[in-house]
């Protein structure tokens, strides 16, 4: 039988949500900037730097960005006592029963955040992605064969990347060496996309939709690597949410919408034949059905 959170859970959660999107737009530098690009708008810190005036990408535009946006200057003022009220909210939900994140997970999505990832179009899929919609669709996890993964894997579409005319603050890889990641070998050394932690089992994947016949390996220039392209991945990170990770302070990380994570798992399913490959599959197609 399906078990839901409390109601007080689901509040807390939705609250600690909306703290952290409030902290988005807390610390900007100058003038929020609408920039239009083809059919959707952007928008973009504008500040100056000496003679020089640079942009920093906030976020696509929505009604509630613009909200925020027309309210940064109060919710700067109101920042630190958001940070000491997130730390209450996470502990409440920690004594409603939310999953615990492990610590290297935690801190890695927390870097994450910091550098800019997830605000560039970072999107995390697989298992990671699935253990956050406990609080989205307030439901508690207790399956622990759905749960169980040494994967971290983050995707986004390499276009958007190009488009934002932004970059991460910091080199995924000297991220990932300060938590004793190695890129893993390739065929080619010069495009690494996955890095294993020495010492440990997580593997850390960036990945973007595959709009031809190969699935190669592409550059994804806002976050300085390349990725792995693969089929269908397009249909999966199309229109993503954000979701708080109760990890110390929280972390705003951004998830592929339930439903489409769901079918996504039907056809990934589908498509795994033999070997391994099975146990896989037969994940898949359980995660898809406690989703739907």
């Amino acid at each position: 039988m399906l078990r839901r959170h409390s109601i007080l859970a689901n509040t807390v959660y939705h609250d600690l949500l909306r703290n952290l999107l409030d902290d988005a737009v807390s610390d900007l530098q100058g003038t929020p900037t609408r920039v239009q690009r083809g059919d959707k708008a952007y928008w973009y810190d504008s500040y100056r730097v000496g003679s020089t005036v640079r942009t920093a990408y906030i976020g696509e535009d929505t009604e509630e960005l613009r909200q925020r946006l027309a309210a940064h200057e109060e919710l700067r003022e109101t920042r630190k006592a958001r940070t000491a009220s997130r730390s209450r909210l996470i502990r409440i939900l920690r004594a409603e029963g939310f999953l615990p994140v492990d610590a290297t997970v935690g801190s890695l999505l927390t870097a994450f955040q910091r550098t800019g990832v997830f605000r560039l179009g970072g999107t995390l899929v697989g298992t990671q992605a699935f253990r956050l919609y406990e609080g989205e669709l307030g439901v508690r996890f207790s399956l622990e064969p759905l749960l169980t993964t040494e994967d971290l894997d983050v995707a986004s579409f390499a276009r958007l990347s190009l488009a934002l005319q932004d970059h991460i603050s910091e080199p995924i890889q000297e991220t990932l060496s300060t938590f004793r990641f190695a890129p893993a070998p390739t065929l080619d050394q010069n495009k690494t996309w996955r890095w294993t932690q020495t010492g440990g089992d997580l593997l850390v994947e960036f990945l973007t939709p595959s709009f031809e016949e190969d699935e190669g390996l592409k550059p994804l220039v806002a976050l300085g690597v390349h990725v792995q392209s693969l089929h269908y991945l397009n249909f999966l990170i199309a229109d993503p949410i954000p979701v708080a990770v109760p990890y110390r302070y929280g972390v705003l990380a951004q998830v592929p919408r339930p439903e489409r994570f769901a079918v996504h798992k039907l056809i990934v399913a589908d498509r795994r034949q033999g070997g391994p490959d099975v146990l896989k599959a037969r994940k898949d197609r359980a995660q898809a059905a406690f989703l739907i």
